[in-house]
């Protein structure tokens, strides 16, 4: 048995969101339009209570992935995603929606 906390990222879209639980309790999301092909993400939040555990860098990475897996590209509205874009860059530049690989 292990004491560390049991940490998922699912997308809901009937909420548009992506959403970061720990032990399944709803810690925080990331919430998202839709255009064809386009996830844009527009704000993210993680409640007070679970904040500094380093659960939006999960949810970020976790939705990013998710969105690299569908094939779909990112606008990065929300300073959060944004920031994680930048500071992990190159790795998520080719998500970027308009990005030309080079």
């Amino acid at each position: 048995m292990t004491d560390e906390p049991q940490v998922t990222v699912t997308d809901n879209p009937e909420e548009s969101r992506f959403e970061v639980s720990v032990d399944g309790k709803l810690a925080g999301f990331a919430v998202y339009q839709r255009d064809p092909g386009t996830v844009i993400f527009v704000h993210t939040e993680v409640f007070e209570e679970y904040e500094g555990q380093g659960l939006a860098g999960q949810l970020a990475k976790a939705a990013l992935g998710m969105v690299r897996d569908a094939g779909d590209k990112i606008v990065p509205m929300c300073p959060y995603i944004r920031a994680y874009v930048r500071k992990h860059a190159p790795e998520y530049d080719d998500l970027l929606r308009g990005h030309t690989p080079e």
